[in-house]
This record gives structure tokens, C-alpha cells and sequence, in this order.
């Protein structure tokens, strides 16, 4: 009779269902003028109201320790601008048997782009990793991408297209330093009531990220970019992906191990240094490459909506790991190194 019971609980995570159905609304259904203007405010919204939240969650003790975890930050953007960019010109022999001459140039270019931001401080949250380090260096990047990335593109795609004006700077601080702030000033008045009610916070979390996908893929689709590629080249341009994804999941968080790094700091590694903003790759591409900037995201988005997907399912596993069990790290010079038993976190 045992067999013959119910499972207790759905094999699928279904937090993947409600992205898997994310992306089938936005193919479905993909907002279209007013519409796109409504998500893409909301979604700007609720990657603010995000930052508000962890402002008012977070010490101001616990903020500094992460602007002064000066290892995990240069670990961080080691993986975003040098060990992508590595990974991306060795692709280069992938042509023309897996990908396009077109289709490389997309996928070198996204090796350049900026780690994301908000999803990677929402899945470390998740996974009960380092978020003030991860808040930190997500930011770091981005501010670091304005500069690095044109200058990488014009180094390895053999092309230079224009500057940057500060309005990206600006966008940015608006967006993401100054609710921060706000969060932070606000504390003492509203930060034990965010505190006693972390389900609002977790929602936030997926709601922003389901908000991004959706965006994100009602403009692919909007803008054509799936058919402009065969579906054999489709394939294995996903396959490729696939395979880098993987190797920088599994190079972040070992490398890190090696480097000594504990579970907490572990976590906001592989989450930072694996991913690739499509925020900051969109509005790059469409200095770098005009025209052709469609087809030359179309790389970036797979792998944006990929990374999102199996990171979610990782932060979700690592959610309920034994923390007891982590393994226990020597601190750094600086003494910024975390136990591996981390402090402020709940027991699996």
C-alpha cells in the first residue's frame, strides 16, 4: 500500500513551473506598446521596491562587511570580464559546425556583459548566501561594465561604437543605489517589521524575476529575433550555452572552495560570477552593433532566461542544506573571510 501512495509533494520545483509559464504568457501573449511600457515600469518598480527592502533589512554593520569583502569582489569580476571572456574566444572554434559567424559574435559579446543584479541577490537570499557581498559586488560590476564592456567589445569584436553617456550611471544609482539608501534610512523605523515578515521579502524576490523574464522575452518576441535563426542553429547555440553555464557554475563554486572562501561567500560567487545581465547587455548592444543589435542579443536572452531557470533550482537545493555541515574557512588577511557555520542564517 506504501507504493501505491501518493507522492507527498511534486517531483518539479514550482518555482521553474511558474517561469517555464512566464515565458510561455510572454510568448503567447507578449506586451506590445502600452502593455510593454506597463511591464517594463513594473518591473523597474519591483527591482527598486527590492533594493528598498534589503536597505531595510540589513545592519549597517552588515552592509560595510560586504563593501569591505575586497576578495570576493575581485573574484567576482575576475569571472565576469576575464574567465568569460576566455571561455567566449576559445568558442570561436565552434564555427561553423555549431554556430553562425553571427551568431559567435552574439555569444562572444555576452561573455562581456555585466553580471545581473537583481536576480543574483534574489537567488542568493534564496540559498541563504552572502546578500550584502552580493549586493555589492553585483553593483560593482555593473558600474564596472559601463567602462570594461564597450572597451572589451571593441578590443575582441574588432568594432567600437560610441560612448556612454552618464545617463546609464544615473539610471543606474536611481534605480538601485538610491532605494538602497533609502531602505538604510529608514531602518530603524520599518526594519524590524520587513524583519518579522521575510515571506513579503521572498516575494519580492520571485516576483522581480519573473517580471524580468517576462519583459525580456515580450521583446524578443516582439522584435522577431526567434525567427531570424534556423532551428538547427537554435539548437545548438543553446547546447553551447548550456555547456558555459556550466562550466562557470561549477568553475565559481569550486574555485571558490579553493580559494577558501565559506558557504556563505561560496553562494554569492557562483550566483555573481555566473550570470550575464540583459538590462546592461540590451541598451550595450544597441550602441556596439545598431542594426544588427536583434540578432546579436539573441544569444544574451537565451542565456539570460537559461541562467535564470537553473539558478533557481540550485538556490532553491542550496536553501536547505545542512549548515551545520558546512565546511568551516581560515579567514582572509583582512579577516572579511565567513564561517562556513555563518553567521544571522536559519538552520536547514
Amino acid at each position: 500500500m506504501k507504493r501505491l501512495r501518493r507522492p507527498s509533494r511534486l517531483p518539479i520545483d514550482p518555482y521553474i513551473l511558474l517561469l517555464l509559464g512566464t515565458v510561455g504568457l510572454a510568448a503567447l501573449l507578449p506586451a506590445r506598446g502600452t502593455g510593454a511600457d506597463i511591464a517594463s515600469g513594473a518591473s523597474t518598480a519591483a527591482i527598486a521596491f527590492l533594493f528598498f527592502l534589503y536597505g531595510a533589512r540589513l545592519s549597517t554593520r552588515e552592509a560595510l562587511d560586504g563593501l569591505k569583502h575586497w576578495r570576493l569582489h575581485v573574484t567576482v569580476l575576475a569571472c565576469t570580464f576575464v574567465v568569460f571572456p576566455v571561455l567566449g574566444l576559445a568558442a570561436r572554434g565552434l564555427v561553423p559546425v555549431f554556430l553562425t559567424d553571427p551568431l559567435y559574435q552574439g555569444l562572444l559579446f555576452l561573455t562581456l556583459v555585466p553580471s545581473t543584479i537583481q536576480s543574483s541577490i534574489a537567488f542568493t537570499s534564496i540559498a541563504r548566501g552572502n546578500v550584502p557581498a552580493a549586493i555589492c559586488a553585483g553593483s560593482f560590476s555593473s558600474l564596472a561594465g559601463i567602462v570594461v564592456t564597450p572597451l572589451l567589445a571593441a578590443t575582441l569584436l574588432g568594432g567600437g561604437g560610441g560612448g556612454f553617456s552618464a545617463g546609464s550611471v544615473v539610471r543606474i544609482v536611481l534605480q538601485l543605489l538610491v532605494p538602497f539608501v533609502a531602505g538604510q534610512s529608514l531602518r530603524r523605523w520599518i526594519g524590524g517589521f520587513v524583519s518579522r515578515h521575510r515571506k513579503v521579502l521572498g516575494l519580492v524576490d520571485r516576483g522581480s524575476i519573473l517580471l524580468v523574464v517576462y519583459t525580456a522575452f515580450s521583446e524578443g518576441m516582439v522584435q522577431g529575433v526567434w525567427h531570424q535563426v534556423s532551428p538547427a542553429r537554435l539548437g545548438g547555440l543553446l547546447a553551447v550555452e548550456a555547456v558555459l553555464l556550466a562550466v562557470m557554475l561549477l568553475l565559481t563554486w569550486y574555485g571558490a572552495k579553493a580559494l577558501r572562501f565559506g558557504r556563505e561567500d561560496r553562494i554569492a560567487i557562483q550566483f555573481a560570477g555566473s550570470k550575464k545581465s540583459l538590462a546592461a547587455g540590451l541598451p550595450m548592444a544597441s550602441v556596439l552593433f545598431g542594426a544588427q543589435a536583434s540578432l546579436a542579443v539573441l544569444p544574451l536572452m537565451l542565456f539570460h532566461q537559461t541562467q535564470l531557470m537553473v539558478c533557481a533550482v540550485i538556490a532553491k537545493r542550496r536553501s536547505h542544506d545542512p549548515v551545520g555541515e558546512a565546511e568551516v574557512t581560515v579567514p582572509d588577511r583582512a579577516g572579511h573571510a565567513r564561517s562556513g557555520a555563518g553567521t544571522g542564517t536559519r538552520s536547514g
